[in-house]
């Protein structure tokens, strides 16, 4: 049976976060999630309603965001970037949580082709993916939807990126650190808004405990 994934958005950009901010990247955005983050900018991805199915080409040249999306195997996948002339040989694959579903045959097309993947979840959900995709977990503590961190995911991330606008925030990461037992996992701080206080605690929290600072550089750019 081919493989079909929600696609909510297909674009390309810069990687505005983490490890590879900076790197020309080929976002695909699949549509779901049930974890339920309270400060989410992509709330619009969450409900999967049949109604909402798009043809391709609607998804790909929609101009604001929708919870439309169209079903596309990897074989549609690689066609549109094609398709589109996009040269960024990077792709970030995120959400929603697209670990809900199995990835495995995506990356594996993707590396064929020449493209490094990327991984963004909220390692709530087993990880399906190839070897070499670059995991960043972007745990999501107490969360409406009940979800718990899964040790599997923490363990296979490259990268931990945590959102952060309190000090509660900081004590919940240490927690999932100690846990886990994550000691050479390289961390991220991202403050959930640009406002002065949430990045002036991720500063703060980042120079104690030698974890590097994610600023959203997108978000500053005006771009996707």
């Amino acid at each position: 049976m081919t493989v079909k994934y929600k696609i909510n958005e297909l674009f390309e950009t810069i990687q505005g976060e983490g490890a590879f901010t900076g790197q020309p990247s080929i976002f695909i955005r699949l549509q779901g999630c049930p974890v339920a983050c309270s400060w989410c900018d992509t709330k619009h991805t969450w409900a999967i309603n049949l109604e909402d199915e798009v043809t391709p080409n609607a998804m790909l040249t929609k101009e604001a965001e929708s919870q439309t999306w169209s079903a596309l195997t990897v074989k549609d996948i690689l066609a549109m970037i094609t398709a589109e002339g996009y040269q960024a040989k990077h792709i970030v694959i995120t959400g929603g949580e697209p670990a809900m579903v199995d990835l495995l045959p995506l990356c594996q097309a993707l590396e064929t082709h020449g493209f490094s993947c990327q991984l963004e979840t909220s390692g709530t959900f087993e990880l399906q993916v190839s070897a070499k995709c670059w995991v960043t977990v972007s745990p999501k503590v107490n969360m409406k939807g009940g979800y718990k961190i899964l040790n599997s995911a923490m363990l296979r991330a490259n990268e931990i990126k945590h959102p952060v606008a309190t000090e509660q925030h900081i004590d919940d990461l240490k927690a999932l650190l100690a846990e886990h037992n994550i000691v050479n996992t390289q961390v991220y701080l991202q403050p959930i808004s640009q406002k002065e206080r949430a990045t002036a605690l991720a500063i703060k929290s980042c120079i104690e405990n030698n974890w590097r600072l994610s600023v959203q550089v997108h978000k500053y750019l005006g771009i996707e």
